[in-house]
């Protein structure tokens, strides 16, 4: 029987859980957590998406993810993909690490957003240890929530959570968010949607704080948009001198990155537009593309900025 087809809405907020498979650890220790976290946070940023909690436990991992209009599969594949060749090397193994494909749940109102919040922040509670004190485990983004620990990996954005109860203070709402998150203390993801219990009325979320992104722009016109702004010779006019080829390398890199997260395009599609591009090496094109982003460079920084507010579809 075939599987069902994933559901997914470019408008939309996931739950996303992975599973290890029967019997074998999916974090056999801090390290392994470390590793994880650091992947959230260079692939969050990569592809421009927010991580609004996050709970490791042993041997599964949630997520509050908002891709911003990502392809979830394409993050969570990047991630996931990389994690387990890093498990693998590390212990001496090969085959699978998770469970079948990750499970996710398009959360589709504020109230489920709270109750998942909620939920995935009370999930070390059956730690021993832990009952009545989920705050203090390190690998949820509770504690960062409340201000306990410092958001060591810069991976939680805490604005949209914030913007939901409607509470400007700090303080105020660590307090409010405390109470909100031990009133859910032992139920299930169901039961923590049936009251959300704040204060806000709005029952669409879409309209609060967070942006989506325009992920369908058109590949040929980002490319002139680019090239112009760069004034660089497009990718398929021909080589140049030494120092124009590593400019040229350079802007055909950042070309790669955008047309992969602004435009969802998979490498086989990057290499039928951008020129003397093999699949086999767009993904280190791309990477050294978000590299160029990420390294501070104001002219690359600047276009990237101005096409996320352009409308190049």
């Amino acid at each position: 029987m075939a599987r069902k087809p994933r559901e997914k809405n470019s408008q939309a907020m996931y739950h996303i859980i992975c599973r290890s498979i029967s019997e074998t650890l999916l974090f056999k220790d801090d390290k392994d957590k470390d590793y994880y976290l650091k992947l959230l946070r260079i692939n969050s940023n990569k592809y421009r998406c927010s991580i609004y909690a996050y709970c490791l436990m042993d041997n599964h991992v949630h997520i509050h993810l908002d891709p911003k209009g990502y392809d979830i599969s394409s993050f969570m594949h990047s991630i996931n993909t990389s994690y387990v060749i890093y498990y693998n090397k590390r212990y001496s193994r090969h085959g699978h690490l998770f469970q079948s494909r990750f499970n996710s749940t398009i959360v589709d109102n504020e109230r489920y957003c709270l109750a998942l919040s909620a939920y995935i922040h009370n999930n070390p509670k059956d730690i021993k240890g832990y009952a009545g004190r989920v705050e203090e485990y390190k690998y949820s983004s509770y504690g960062v929530y409340l201000g306990l620990r410092k958001n060591d990996y810069g991976l939680v954005d805490m604005s949209f959570i914030r913007s939901l109860f409607g509470i400007r203070g700090k303080r105020s709402f660590i307090r409010r968010y405390r109470e909100f998150v031990s009133m859910k203390d032992g139920s299930s993801l169901e039961q923590c949607c049936l009251s959300d219990g704040s204060n806000s009325a709005n029952n669409e979320y879409y309209t609060s704080e967070r942006k989506i992104i325009t992920r369908e722009m058109e590949p040929s016109r980002v490319i002139d948009y680019i090239a112009t702004r760069l004034k660089a010779m497009k990718p398929s006019e021909g080589k140049s001198n030494n120092n124009r080829k590593i400019e040229h390398n350079n802007h055909t890199a950042f070309m790669a990155y955008v047309l992969r997260v602004m435009c969802g395009m998979k490498y086989r599609q990057i290499c039928g537009f951008l020129f003397n591009i093999t699949i086999s090496n767009c993904s280190k094109i791309c990477n050294k593309g978000y590299e160029l982003l990420e390294s501070g460079g104001a002219v690359y920084n600047k276009i990237f900025s101005n096409l996320i507010l352009a409308d190049l579809q």
